[in-house]
């Protein structure tokens, strides 16, 4: 797995901003919108596509995705999903996509240009794509099976987290169900949403997290979606063994 941006939803550094991390622009500081790219056997799974995808893909040498799976429909997630334009070429044919119906719905209607019955003027126009709805049963993909994890992102908005073998990946979640955890259990490592210090209405701060962790004893614990109140070599220096804070182009090995 590669995490291809470890930021929150408007980047990092963040426009306008003036605080030192933000300034600073050290290398781990730099942060683009949260995805990752999983390395099975049958190909490239990405998850999510944040409007740094191409960006992102150039920057790990990574040409060719294989399938899709979406966490949810925010934008931050979603709006990169042009730049799958080109690898229905390489696929020959449409990209896979799984999401649930709600992201179904929201690309069908935000990139309705994709899902019309129109004659398109040339190939590669609009991204070639092919939707499997998806909800929490398990599924097939590249040669692997991947769980989807329930959780929550505040009080009344779902998402998705995804587990494959022994690492699970979980950005933008506040909490996790009790029915979930069980889902979550004997992991070598943990990707999970730590948004800033300071408590969020939708999005697990460092002390839940942290929480979490102690709970589910991961092996290794890495945080995502993390704001610019976050200085990653400063508070990679407090915090416990087997967790540390992700950066844009960590690797992780599939166990």
């Amino acid at each position: 797995m590669i995490l291809l941006g470890t930021g929150t939803s408007v980047g990092v550094p963040a426009l306008g901003c003036q605080c030192p991390v933000c300034v600073g622009r050290l290398p781990k500081n730099i942060r683009t919108r949260a995805s990752a790219i999983l390395g099975l056997p049958g190909g490239n799974l990405l998850i999510d596509t944040s409007p740094d995808l191409r960006t992102q893909l150039l920057r790990e040498g990574l040409g060719i995705v294989h399938a899709v799976a979406y966490t949810h429909e925010h934008s931050d997630h979603l709006m990169g999903f042009d730049d799958l334009r080109l690898f229905q070429f390489y696929l020959g044919g449409p990209v896979p996509i799984y999401c649930h119906r709600h992201v179904a719905d929201c690309l069908k209607r935000v990139f309705s240009y994709a899902f019309t019955n129109e004659e398109q003027t040339h190939a590669g126009a609009v991204p070639s794509v092919e939707l499997f709805e998806i909800e929490t049963a398990p599924f097939d993909v590249l040669g692997a099976t991947v769980t989807p994890i329930p959780m929550l992102h505040g009080p009344k908005f779902r998402v998705l987290g995804f587990r494959v073998g022994d690492i699970a990946y979980c950005t933008d979640v506040s909490e996790v169900p009790a029915s979930s955890l069980p889902l979550l259990a004997d992991l070598d490592t943990l990707v999970i949403d730590a948004l800033r210090p300071n408590p969020h209405p939708t999005h697990m701060n460092i002390d839940q997290a942290i929480e979490l962790v102690r709970l589910l004893r991961p092996r290794q614990t890495y945080f995502t979606h993390c704001a610019c109140q976050l200085d990653y070599y400063d508070v990679n220096r407090r915090l416990p063994k087997g967790i540390e804070v992700g950066y844009d182009g960590l690797r992780i090995q599939l166990v």
